[in-house]
């Protein structure tokens, strides 16, 4: 998880921003972006994830996934 220091929020103030941001930047840092010259969308469609990133993907999928339960409206969100 990243921690932005003192008054630095995220543009996107929607929900699951954070994870979403995290699992960027994770993608972006990886070999299959940086070396074979790849977008974060493509190393998720060619599910070419690697292991440090597979926790903030299902993060992000659980997070998303709370938006559409609505026991979720009692619990709060998944994520952060």
């Amino acid at each position: 998880m990243m921690r932005y220091e003192g008054n630095e929020k995220l543009a996107d103030e929607t929900a699951c921003a954070g994870v979403r941001a995290d699992l960027k930047m994770c993608l972006l840092e990886s070999d299959y972006c940086r070396v074979d010259r790849k977008t974060p969308r493509q190393c998720l469609i060619d599910n070419n994830v690697p292991p440090e990133c597979q926790v903030l993907r299902n993060t992000f999928y659980e997070c998303k996934r709370s938006l559409l339960n609505n026991r979720q409206r009692f619990r709060g969100r998944k994520g952060y």
